[in-house]
């Protein structure tokens, strides 16, 4: 079995646009498995883009192969095709500054007297530092701090002392807090688990050999299945080729998911908790057009993230939809540049304007969400240097105020555009004749599920579970009793 180092976790502190950290599978089959694998991380590529990595089970064990890039780069043909198992996960990781090696790459795979495991992670512990301070008091050495790290650890000294997984999973789920969607073997059987909030999505569905679960549901469209449900939160669900088998925890404590899934991070064409993320973004364009109107000649998405949110915005306002930005996908991420001024160069050569289609109009400029504002300040730059008469912002989530501590690398108040800026600061900032978000209300009415049944905690700075420093959701309302 090769073996490899577990990973620690640096993260950029300036992305441009909300970032998922990671995406996850894991599959049982009367076949091999390998190909399924890497085509499903072919599909989650959007939800991490530094590295990727498969992991089977087979007669002499775990076996894992991972590397750097995209999955078609850090996985060579001849090495899946190498990889033989009926059971097995994969990962793919969203890139960060100053952590590209191949030590970060998951799947993480273990060795304990009951056998091995294999662990891939999707999301963010809350109190890791905590419970990583208890255990090396009890004498337990880490090689990194990552709460990645800290899950399979536990997970391997319970299944050790018990020899149950499920009842070890349990275990680690009752001490972990935060977000975490796990995609899991141990030695012959393999898991999906999902946190007692369901911060991150995960889903099972069939293939056509046998039972998988997947960050999003896009991916057995892709493998010629049927996506079947979402794991509920707390759920542990084992996979089997021919069933799958659910244990409820008991831990579930509601539900937090993340509204950034449907704003931005997910696919369009994903089905997240039975609502299909494009016709959510469309609805939030529409209801921005009603929160947001202006007078305006042509309605102009910032590509990719945008699209669905424009044709809403064009559908609600009225106003002609056009393409007038065009994307060069071959250049990289602009917020993993290393100074401003590569920042900026990098916005140019990664879009150019439509002259004919903006040249004398009032365009509106429409995106999923401003965090820095920079890379907005330069798009309508771009514009108007392309002949625009005015350039309106109009933007489908709400102003970010608050870090997220759920796996999402938006973390420190002083990169974000609006602390301590009001709207018509922010309008001055990235030098537009107009701005305006879409409001909370607006926004939780679009995604279709009752507030109290998603994350908006960037966007109140109230949390769903207590992180150190931060308001615990519904705590204003005690606090008006003191």
């Amino acid at each position: 079995m090769k073996r490899f180092p577990l990973n620690g976790e640096l993260r950029s502190t300036e992305p441009e646009h909300p970032r998922e950290e990671c995406g996850v599978f894991a599959t049982a089959s009367v076949a091999n498995v390998s190909v399924d694998i890497f085509y499903a991380l072919r599909v989650l590529q959007h939800r991490g883009q530094e590295s990727a990595g498969i992991a089977v089970y087979n007669h002499e064990g775990i076996k894992c192969i991972k590397g750097m890039g995209l999955a078609h780069q850090a996985l060579k043909n001849e090495d899946i095709q190498a990889l033989k198992g009926d059971l097995g996960i994969g990962h793919v990781r969203y890139s960060t500054v100053g952590s590209s090696t191949i030590s970060n790459a998951q799947p993480f795979v273990v060795s304990t007297n009951y056998g091995d495991i294999a662990l891939a992670h999707n999301g963010e512990m809350v109190n890791s530092d905590k419970i990583m301070d208890e255990l090396k008091k009890k004498g337990w050495a880490f090689i990194t701090s990552s709460d990645s790290e800290i899950i399979v650890r536990l997970l391997a000294n319970d299944i050790s002392n018990t020899g149950d997984p499920v009842r070890a999973l349990k275990n680690v789920m009752s001490t972990i807090q935060g977000a975490y969607s796990l995609a899991i073997m141990v030695d012959n059987r393999v898991f999906a688990v999902r946190d007692p909030f369901g911060f991150r999505p995960l889903c099972v569905g069939r293939t056509k050999t046998g039972y998988a679960a997947a960050s999003e549901s896009v991916v057995f469209d892709t493998l010629g299945g049927e996506f079947i449900r979402d794991v509920e939160p707390g759920e542990i669900v084992e996979l089997l080729p021919g069933e799958i088998r659910s244990t409820k925890t008991g831990l579930a404590k509601g539900r937090a998911h993340c509204m950034f899934e449907w704003v931005y991070i997910a696919r369009a064409d994903s089905v997240i908790e039975q609502k299909l993320v494009y016709e959510v973004r469309r609805r939030i364009g529409e209801r921005l057009a009603k929160e947001q109107p202006v007078d305006a000649d042509v309605v102009v998405p910032i590509p990719d993230s945008g699209r669905s949110h424009a044709m809403g915005y064009a559908e609600g306002s009225g106003i002609r939809y056009s393409e007038g930005l065009m994307k060069n996908r071959y250049v990289e991420r602009t917020f993993i540049m290393p100074d401003q001024s590569d920042r900026t160069t990098g916005v140019m050569l990664k879009l150019n304007p439509l002259k004919s289609i903006i040249k004398d109009k009032r365009v509106v400029l429409v995106d999923d969400s401003i965090v820095r504002g920079t890379t907005m300040r330069k798009i309508v730059q771009l514009v108007r240097n392309a002949g625009a008469k005015e350039v309106h912002v109009r933007v489908g989530s709400p102003p970010i105020i608050a870090p997220c501590y759920f796996g999402i690398d938006m973390k420190t108040r002083e990169q974000f555009a609006a602390t301590g800026r009001t709207v018509k600061e922010i309008e001055k900032m990235i030098t537009a004749d107009s701005l305006g978000y879409i409001s909370i209300e607006g926004l939780v009415d679009a995604i279709g599920l009752p507030a109290g049944d998603l994350c908006l905690a960037c966007l109140t700075e109230e949390y769903p579970v207590a992180v150190p420093g931060e308001k615990v959701r519904f705590q204003k309302k005690l606090d008006s009793f003191t």
